[in-house]
């Protein structure tokens, strides 16, 4: 099996690169790839802790975008981790993020949650602060019983202390990867959308003509008749497939297994030697 969607401590997982890779041959998978928020900084010790393991480790990186008014996700795979070019787009975005993380503060701080930007960084150990290390810290500090319910009460799309992210359009974020050497595609795809083959085949005429390499066809949360229909857009749109669980950790999302997802799913090694192939093509 493959896991071509994980997180480590360089963003917002528990586990450190290293120690996802030690995972990945407990779960007996033959590849994963680490695609952690905004940054790639953990790929040199996730790369090096694969090295004689028969692994198959793939640098990636999860970049956020907006297309009609709607936050999209996409994955860069079998990027080079210093490609200067992605490197210096991820600390644009890291900069916006921290904007962001400031105007939550304040708002959090208005509405008699007692927490500064200073204890957030204190508690966050990798490049990429985001939300769920906010609600962490909340948690931390007894104003929540768990990160759901500082989610819900205060940080969710339409809570007191919702700020919006200022993303860049994912034509910036699929060049980007492609200037790092790698492939691009569309994380989650139907996550949370309605109309969903419609939703699809919109955002694909955008996304496809930017230079989109694949979409999502396999995450936890989908259902065996989502899956199909994504593969038969993959089909239609001629584009690669790929998949994987979104793991976090057990510390963080302790239902969603390396591999398995919640217990189901399994995302077929004969989607990898497209991607090869797709590769070798474009050099």
């Amino acid at each position: 099996m493959l896991d071509f969607h994980t997180h480590s401590s360089a963003s917002d997982g528990s586990d450190s690169p290293a120690e996802l890779v030690c995972a990945a041959q407990r779960a007996g998978l033959s590849a994963i790839a680490l695609t952690d928020h905004d940054t790639i900084s953990g790929l040199p010790e996730f790369l090096r802790a694969a090295e004689g393991s028969g692994l198959t480790a793939v640098p990636g990186v999860e970049i956020s975008s907006n297309l009609y008014n709607k936050e999209i996700h996409i994955l860069g795979l079998f990027v080079d981790p210093v490609s200067p070019e992605l490197n210096a787009f991820l600390e644009d975005l890291r900069n916006r993020r921290n904007i962001r993380n400031r105007q939550m503060i304040e708002k959090l701080n208005i509405i008699g949650y007692r927490i500064t930007l200073e204890e957030l960084q204190a508690a966050a150990p990798g490049e990429s602060v985001g939300r769920p290390h906010v609600a962490e810290l909340l948690v931390k500090k007894g104003y929540f019983a768990s990160i759901q319910d500082a989610f819900d009460s205060c940080l969710k799309r339409g809570a007191r202390a919702y700020t919006p992210r200022d993303p860049l359009p994912p034509g910036d974020c699929i060049q980007a990867i492609h200037a790092a050497g790698g492939l691009a595609f569309w994380a989650h795809p139907v996550y949370r959308a309605r109309s969903e083959r419609a939703t699809v085949r919109r955002f694909l005429k955008v996304l496809v003509p930017l230079g989109l390499d694949g979409l999502e066809a396999y995450y936890p949360v989908f259902t065996a008749r989502q899956t199909a229909m994504l593969n038969e857009m993959a089909q239609e749109f001629g584009i690669l497939r790929t998949g994987g669980t979104d793991y976090h950790g057990e510390e963080v999302h302790p239902g969603i297994k390396l591999g398995i997802g919640t217990g189901d799913l399994s995302v077929p090694d004969e989607l990898l030697p497209p991607m090869l192939e797709k590769l070798e093509h474009s050099k």
